[in-house]
């Protein structure tokens, strides 16, 4: 089965919480701190893998979570850092987020990228000593790892592509002019999913062409399978529109090739202005007095396109194709490549002063992403970090803007999940 766009949820692993402890020394006070810090979380890592060409491996598990970091221990002993967690894909994927559908990376060169950063370990006590504060009793908690639903899409890397209606001989084209060994069957949509093949033209000079499932009318809107693979050719350099001229089954190759140059539009407008050859397909099935040949020429010429005429069945004129098409890539800028274009707010800086502050009844509901931060640096089973979230809630003016607002005492401040009682 050939999946080419799924949604999957990746998750960093959490940090491991800094350690509280204290060795025992002479002339140490309570022995002196020694909490080490938690391990790092393991990060999420997308990896590209040529042996692959299908993202079915996603349609049946879609969240991924790396390793956790260990906790820290006593005589200054840090947390093992969790594993990483590479997910392989094939090259070409194109990542987006899921929320904004901005594109995040484009998996094409071959270079690791880190999707889900792990989050940072929490520092032992053993940080937080000084000659005024001898005795930390706090230390701080991990951080969770970066959690986002992404989208991966499947763009095939190839130079040439191979478009038109059903059963009008692209695959048959592509197994005489490659090894490529599509399916081949007298009856539309017997390509199911997008082929390869390696065109050899000569020493040194060789391309890869696609071979897309047939496009029909209302394919930009979902129709047939044309839409769902139309996004195999935004990469292509170069497109070889393969026209029916025999007349066999009653069309009119004109009306086609006007048709699937339409659906191209329709699709991407970008898609409409890449260069294009036309291959007039089954000239030996013509019949002595049809004149779908000399009307095609005229029309395609008009448009500013070459027609070569060939059959795919007997090889006739195959070769001349692949040699045109080779010489006219020369010409051509390389693959696209996307360019990112997503903002990744979770790592950019932030005002601590920056939140808002929602009113319900006698409880009020507090939220901005420097507070989802602190909450989640907390270590709220001890004492002094309990009071060091409170010194930084006053240092920010929090109880400043709830005082203003007419907050009274004993009314419930919600803050991420962290509920407590409000006493001026």
């Amino acid at each position: 089965m050939f999946v080419d766009k799924v949604r999957i949820t990746v998750c960093g692993g959490k940090g491991g919480d800094g350690a509280v402890a204290f060795h025992r020394e002479k002339y140490v006070a309570s022995g002196g701190p020694d909490g080490g810090d938690g391990g790092h979380g393991g990060s999420v890592i997308l990896r590209v893998n040529d042996n692959l060409s299908t993202l079915l491996d996603f349609r049946y598990k879609r969240k991924y979570v790396a390793q956790n970091g260990e906790n820290g221990q006593g005589r200054k002993m840090s947390g093992k850092r969790g594993e990483p967690l590479v997910i392989q894909v094939p090259r070409g994927t194109v990542v987006r987020d899921a929320e904004s559908n901005r594109i995040i990376v484009d998996m094409s060169t071959g270079e690791d990228f880190v999707i889900a950063k792990g989050g940072r370990g929490g520092w032992g006590n053993a940080h937080y000593a000084t000659p005024t504060r001898q005795v930390p009793r706090f230390a701080k908690a991990g951080i969770r790892g970066v959690e986002r639903d992404v989208i991966l899409e499947l763009k095939l890397l190839a130079d040439v592509g191979l478009v038109g209606f059903p059963n009008v001989g692209k695959s048959t084209l592509l197994s005489v002019t490659s090894n490529a060994r599509p399916k081949i069957a007298n009856y539309h949509f017997t390509t199911l999913f997008p082929n390869l093949g390696v065109i050899y033209v000569d020493e040194g000079v060789s391309f890869v062409m696609a071979d897309i499932p047939g496009i029909i009318e209302g394919a930009s809107e979902g129709a047939g399978l044309g839409h769902d693979f139309l996004r195999h050719i935004d990469r292509c350099r170069l497109l070889v529109h393969v026209v029916d001229v025999s007349g066999m089954e009653g069309r009119d190759p004109v009306a086609d090739f006007d048709a699937i140059c339409e659906e191209l539009a329709h699709y991407s407008a970008d898609l409409a202005e890449r260069p294009m050859l036309v291959a007039a397909n089954k000239c030996d099935l013509l019949a002595p007095d049809s004149d779908n040949l000399q009307r095609l020429r005229a029309h395609v010429e008009a448009a500013g396109c070459a027609l070569y005429e060939i059959s795919a069945g007997t090889g006739q004129g195959t070769r001349a194709l692949m040699r045109a098409v080779a010489e006219r890539l020369r010409t051509l800028p390389p693959i696209t490549m996307y360019e990112p274009d997503f903002i990744d707010e979770l790592a950019a800086p932030v005002d601590p002063t920056e939140f808002e502050i929602e009113h319900l009844g006698s409880t009020w509901v507090v939220t901005g992403v420097w507070l989802s931060r602190l909450v989640d640096n907390i270590r709220f089973d001890d004492y002094e970090s309990r009071n060091y979230f409170d010194q930084m809630l006053r240092k920010v003016g929090l109880f400043d803007r709830l005082e203003a607002m007419g907050i009274r005492d004993g009314d419930t401040v919600d803050i991420y999940d962290l509920e407590f009682e409000y006493q001026r």
